[in-house]
């Protein structure tokens, strides 16, 4: 029964025409239907949705992720996956500082901004946790480890020396996740409010990689591998908070299993800065496709006006509007989850609103991935075939080392309305998602069906809102 629910729910969603802009490296789709219509649309499509979560779904399905094992991996091949991330990150990092200085002729700039920042988040999605395999800083930090664990070794360490060699330093518990939420909004920061000139610059990008490489290797060999990079490594969170709605993972023995889709993110464990970091997936998105719209170029010279009368420069002045407008749409989702949440607390008080938000995090998670597929899919699609010539011609200098420099992006690869299908279809699928799992941990939390779906109507009130709002941004950006 869950299968076919999700499939009909899946082809709802599909069935939803398109007509806002594609947001991405070229310009709008001008088609016919008016953005009220797909939000109403997209509304209704939850509506009906939630009704049949009600009545066709009357226990929970996702709480248990039922593994069944596929292939198992050799561990050879683990090692090549390892090497090829060491050797990417080095590339880029050699072609950042000496290759020509032109954003879009050298291969770290393309490689960070698309295929890493967006590429590996829908990857993440499809085949389960890769970054894990490929994490460069990951990868050096156990290779050091085992290197200080051997020196130990050889140098005959007493027993106590052995047993502390894993972890010189113990993880803070009281800082949870908040260092991974630094790094994702820092990384927002610097791809939407750094000077342009600046976070372009392949230098600059190269630069912050290498520091960012130094303290997540610092902060592995002294904190641990896995506490250190499950925690404080933001890419590495963020990936892996994907990750966990695939229908594909890889066990503690290395074999690929397949489980239900959306079972992974069920048991996710919620840590100080947890909620945090999700809505900051969804608000530093938001505030991508806000700034590009008619609304905030009304607004924003008004507030930049404000910190020049402060006395700030124009370029302080610009930074720290747009950071303003960063931190409140990263407040905006919060409040909304938060409103959500004050809903479902109405209907009893056996759970209190802490509880609640962290029973009901992981619901907004797939909206998240909805957001940045929706957001970002044209950039994908065609700035990504950018890589097909910059793997030949990775400095900018004219190389030609695997016959592709003359490799031209092909616009015409997919067709504005097809974007807008997919983007519109991405929304409305990632709420259905988003709804389908706050609705199975309601009947797991709640005595009874009708209490289940009570407490979630408040709930579905958040999706319609985030749904019609991510429509909106669409349609809103270059108007």
């Amino acid at each position: 029964m869950l299968p076919v629910l999700l499939g009909g729910l899946t082809v709802a969603g599909l069935a939803i025409p398109a007509s806002a802009e594609a947001h991405g490296i070229v310009g709008r789709a001008n088609l016919p239907i008016p953005v009220w219509l797909f939000s109403w649309t997209a509304a209704i499509v939850l509506v009906v949705s939630f009704v049949a979560l009600s009545t066709m779904w009357t226990t929970p399905q996702l709480q248990r992720q039922r593994r069944r094992a596929l292939v198992h991996l050799p561990s050879a091949l683990e090692w090549l996956a390892c090497l090829l991330g060491v050797a990417l990150f080095a590339l880029v990092l050699y072609s950042g500082f000496a290759g020509a200085q032109v954003p879009l002729a050298n291969f770290s700039v393309t490689f960070i901004y698309v295929i890493f920042w967006v590429g590996l988040p829908v990857a993440s999605v499809l085949f389960g946790d890769v970054f894990r395999a490929f994490s460069p800083w990951r990868t050096c930090a156990r290779a050091l480890t085992a290197l200080i664990g051997l020196s130990r070794r050889l140098s005959h360490t007493d027993a106590a020396s052995e047993r502390q060699q894993g972890s010189p330093l113990r993880y803070p518990a009281w800082l949870g996740m908040w260092p991974a939420v630094a790094v994702i909004v820092g990384f927002a920061w610097l791809e939407l409010v750094y000077v342009p000139a600046d976070r372009d610059h392949p230098a600059t990008l190269a630069t912050l990689s290498l520091a960012y490489f130094l303290v997540m290797l610092a902060g592995m060999t002294l904190f641990g591998v896995e506490e250190w990079g499950g925690r404080a490594d933001g890419f590495g969170a963020y990936f892996n908070l994907l990750s966990r709605l695939s229908p594909l993972c890889r066990d503690e023995r290395g074999i690929i299993c397949l489980r239900r889709p959306l079972s992974g993110i069920t048991d996710l464990e919620i840590r100080p800065g947890t909620v945090a970091l999700i809505c900051s997936i969804i608000g530093t998105t938001t505030f991508d496709g806000f700034s590009n719209g008619g609304v905030w170029r009304n607004i924003e010279p008004s507030i930049a006006n404000l910190f020049t009368d402060l006395g700030f420069n124009q370029t302080p002045a610009y930074e720290l509007t747009y950071s303003v407008g960063l931190v409140l749409c990263v407040a905006l989702i919060a409040g909304v989850y938060r409103l959500g949440i004050a809903g479902v607390r109405s209907v009893g008080d056996r759970y209190d609103t802490k509880q609640l938000m962290h029973a009901f995090a992981h619901t907004l998670v797939p909206i998240g991935f909805a957001y940045v597929l929706a957001h970002y899919f044209s950039l994908l699609i065609w700035q990504g075939q950018a890589i097909g010539y910059l793997a030949s011609d990775p400095l900018g200098d004219g190389s030609n080392l695997f016959g592709t420099s003359s490799y031209q992006i092909d616009y015409n690869v997919i067709s504005f309305a097809a974007i807008w299908y997919v983007q519109v279809a991405a929304l409305v699928a990632g709420h259905v998602a988003g709804l389908a799992l706050a609705h199975d941990r309601a009947l797991a939390m709640y005595e009874n069906v009708e209490e289940a779906v009570r407490s979630q109507y408040w709930m579905l009130a958040v999706m319609v809102a985030f749904t019609s709002f991510g429509l909106w941004l669409l349609s809103a950006v270059g108007t």
